[in-house]
């Protein structure tokens, strides 16, 4: 999820050499990863899937890594910072929703696409799964993903050239292509694996730098109860968990959730699984690291209150820009290289959903366009040097797009988890768990939600989160539509049949 990224900050800082060397061998460490798995792919499923080879944890982990990006480092904290536990509302709403993907979506996904013509990506499978001749939903929701997802990979790239900015003080131009080259060569060299892998490493990084970074701040405050007392003091509103919510706002944050059911991002984890059976313990795995991460941001932003009312003399980056409360008790906080590593958990933020979200455009590029209509007998190699071509002309999309970091565009960004959430979700869960859905009700779904949010978003509002109403609409449009159609073919029935036998017997044998 990427709704944040820094901004706002103007002042140049001098070069910390721990930190630059820390980020240099950071950098490093994700491009020899990238070689590494450039000698394990293959073919072009190795590069956009993985080979469907992922262990539990690199499952687990490149699914958390890839969905939290800078927001999980900068906003959440910064939020909390401001108001206090009332925002912690949207990471509850998050594991929530992210707990149920793991359990309705991920082991059926994967069983499904595998059984649909081992679809490799969203588009492939909704194809398959719907016996769709037309392709309509092939190109609709290619469509949606290269659209929605450009525009995350330029506000990506922003959030990493502000974060080589503020911390190198770099120009804007030089930090946005430096920032954007330590991710590409990684992906263009090893795709899905060295994106997974890096992932792995990325997820460790930031779980790592969210638990240190809070219990820094207690021991130096003194101890647990200080620190409480201090926040009583300054912001006795920031421990109520209700404070400023209206129930609408409140099922809003809640709301994000649903989110999860549509992101192809993280569905495309579920779909490079070794096995069924390696999901339980991935879903383990992956909601502990997300509930201690989460936990630990809220720590952060809620602990750097009371820090900074002790030391308010520190206090004038955060009071410019909220979201740098995480950053500035690293930099306060530990030694220089201790720091330096702590700062690299922000770049692996960024880095980890920049990565994935590069690879998923380039393989609706490859997979769903150019194979599907251009040269369906095209080679493996062909494939994946095509893939490789494809993940290049996205990132410099992307870079046009922010260069100019203030362009209105990168605002879509705010309800792009609802546009996906609405358009996919929906049509994703009941594609794996209701054998009576038809191709026009899965259209009908994806049109519907995506409308809906885009509409209520700019004409309606009422201060309700776009998705919820998105994500309703959106299923009662696959329900009705698909009653009223034709029945699914004897086909499509039997391999809804085969696959839900399948996962069963996986579940059965766990």
């Amino acid at each position: 999820m990427q709704r944040f990224w820094i901004n706002g900050i103007k002042t140049r800082m001098a070069v910390s050499t721990p930190v630059l060397i820390t980020f240099t061998i950071y950098i490093s460490a994700m491009v020899l990863i990238g070689f590494v798995a450039w000698r394990a792919t293959k073919n072009f499923s190795d590069y956009i899937l993985g080979g469907r080879s992922l262990g539990s944890w690199v499952t687990a982990l490149s699914a958390g890594a890839s969905d939290m990006s800078g927001w999980l480092l900068m906003g959440l904290p910064g939020a909390v910072y401001l108001s206090g536990l009332s925002e912690s509302w949207i990471a509850i709403g998050l594991v929530t929703g992210a707990y149920l993907n793991w359990l309705l979506v991920a082991g059926r996904l994967r069983v499904h696409t595998e059984l649909n013509n081992n679809a490799l990506t969203l588009p492939d499978y909704f194809t398959h799964r719907f016996e769709d001749s037309s392709r309509i939903l092939r190109i609709m929701s290619a469509a949606v993903i290269l659209v929605f997802f450009t525009i995350y990979c330029a506000s990506g790239m922003v959030a990493g050239a502000r974060l080589f900015e503020s911390t190198f003080g770099l120009d804007y131009d030089t930090a946005l292509w430096l920032g954007a080259a330590a991710t590409v060569i990684y992906v263009f060299i090893g795709g899905f694996l060295a994106v997974s892998w890096t992932d792995t490493v990325q997820a460790s990084l930031m779980i790592f730098a969210l638990l240190v970074t809070p219990l820094f701040v207690v021991l130096a405050l003194g101890d647990l109860p200080a620190t409480l007392a201090t926040i009583e003091q300054v912001r006795p509103q920031g421990f109520n968990m209700f404070e400023g919510l209206s129930f609408i706002a409140l099922i809003s944050l809640f709301g994000w959730g649903l989110g999860y059911f549509g992101q192809p991002h993280i569905l495309v984890r579920f779909m490079a699984a070794r096995s069924v059976q390696s999901i339980p313990a991935a879903r383990r795995i992956g909601i502990t690291w997300m509930i201690l991460t989460l936990g630990g941001a809220v720590a952060v932003g809620f602990f750097g209150i009371a820090w900074f009312a002790d030391n308010p003399e520190q206090a004038g980056a955060v009071t410019q820009n909220s979201e740098r409360v995480f950053m500035e008790l690293a930099k306060i906080l530990f030694n220089p290289w201790v720091a330096g590593v702590v700062l690299a958990a922000v770049l692996a933020a960024v880095m980890s959903t920049l990565s994935c979200q590069l690879l998923v455009s380039a393989s609706a590029m490859t997979e769903d366009l150019y194979k599907a209509f251009l040269r369906k007998n095209a080679s493996q190699k062909e494939l994946v040097w095509i893939g490789r071509l494809m993940v290049l002309v996205i990132a410099l999309v992307a870079v046009v797009i922010a260069a100019n970091p203030e362009s209105k565009v990168l605002g879509l960004v705010a309800y792009a988890w609802a546009g996906f959430g609405a358009a996919f979700g929906p049509v994703v869960l009941l594609s794996v768990t209701w054998s009576r859905m038809t191709r026009n009700g899965a259209l009908a779904g994806m049109l519907a939600g995506a409308v809906t949010v885009v509409v209520w978003k700019e004409f309606i509002g009422l201060g309700l989160y776009e998705i919820i109403p998105g994500f309703a609409l959106s299923a009662l449009a696959i329900v009705l539509v698909s009653l009223f159609d034709r029945a699914p073919s004897d086909s499509m029935a039997a391999r809804f049949a085969k696959a839900e036998q399948a996962y069963a017997d996986a579940r059965d044998g766990c």
